[in-house]
């Protein structure tokens, strides 16, 4: 048999390409949209390159992609958009680096709670305006902020990142509670948390417990005027409930790193509220997060391709 051949859609720093290199032929997909190939796109793709090695991070995996005689569907992200039970089914290798950079993941969280606790994003565009002297009113007053040290840090999900924002935040002088029925040190229920923090953090992934489980209710506890951040999933929270919520000045500011689907219509009334941080999913997007994801699942792919056993071995339909 001859090599194999394998489709990167998504960035690999060049030490993982290179590595890819000594066992597969490597082709880049042209012209890959913005929000990922659909899964018919991606089929059509496979069989014009004859690609049995996917790499991929956001694209749609399901039927028509299923279907072909791949060896392996490698995702460098959270594998939301394959279908893993129709890949089980079909005995189709899906595997991912599943451990976050929870480091990463951790400092944006801060970065997004220090740009609302003192107003960075729109103090800058004064800045850059030139309206900083626009009104009587200086600048001081217009965008007073609040010292963190002392207020009470509330994260939701105390796992690997959730540890990660905790000793961070314990470093600027924050009182820090947590809920997690999953872990004993975590000893506040939701409800106890959301009325005592001042910050509230989610970290817990998607399940059939925690989809939507901040609504209004749950925004309704929060104390008036505390910051509510989530770099964990869009879909953990009801995005109308929050916006009522900013709106109406229950909170005092939301910082959001994920969105259904990975994408906000510029014309969602969220845009639209001064209040807010929103960023595109840079919760791993850095270089050091990039090259170490690579690198791993590179070397899970060439074990898979030799016959060996890879190091990762998740169930339900990932190898």
């Amino acid at each position: 048999m001859g090599r194999p051949r394998a489709l990167v859609l998504t960035a690999l720093p060049q030490s993982a390409l290179a590595r890819l290199g000594e066992f597969a032929d490597v082709v880049r997909a042209p012209d890959r949209p913005n929000l990922g190939f659909t899964d018919e796109q991606l089929a059509d793709l496979l069989i014009e390159t004859g690609a049995t090695i996917l790499i991929t991070d956001g694209d749609e995996v399901r039927r028509s992609v299923l279907s072909l005689p791949l060896d392996v569907v490698a995702s460098l992200g959270a594998p939301v958009t394959i279908d893993l039970a129709l890949a089980a089914e079909l005995g189709v290798k899906v595997l991912r680096v599943d451990d976050r950079d929870s480091d990463a993941v951790a400092e944006l969280t801060l970065a997004l709670l220090f740009a609302l606790s003192r107003h960075i994003v729109p103090a800058d565009r004064e800045v850059r305006r030139g309206r900083v002297y626009r009104t009587k009113v200086p600048p001081a007053e217009r965008y007073r902020g609040s010292r963190l040290a002392g207020r009470t840090f509330g994260i939701v999900g105390l796992g690997r990142v959730g540890r990660a924002v905790r000793w961070r935040c314990e470093g600027l002088g924050m009182r820090v509670i947590a809920c997690d029925p999953y872990v004993p040190e975590a000893t506040h229920t939701l409800p106890e948390l959301l009325a005592e923090a001042d910050v509230v953090s989610l970290h817990v992934p998607v399940t059939a417990e925690t989809r939507g489980f901040i609504g209004d209710t749950e925004l309704g506890l929060m104390k008036r005027g505390a910051i509510y951040l989530n770099t964990s999933r869009g879909s953990l929270h009801d995005l109308s409930a929050l916006v009522d919520a900013l709106r109406w000045g229950h909170l005092g500011g939301a910082g959001i790193d994920h969105f259904e689907g990975e994408w906000l219509d510029p014309r969602h009334p969220l845009t639209r509220l001064s209040n807010v941080v929103l960023t595109p999913r840079l919760g791993e997007a850095t270089d050091e997060s990039q090259e170490e994801r690579a690198e791993r699942v590179v070397e899970e792919i060439e074990s898979l391709v030799r016959g060996e056993t890879p190091v990762v071995m998740p169930s339900a339909g990932l190898v």
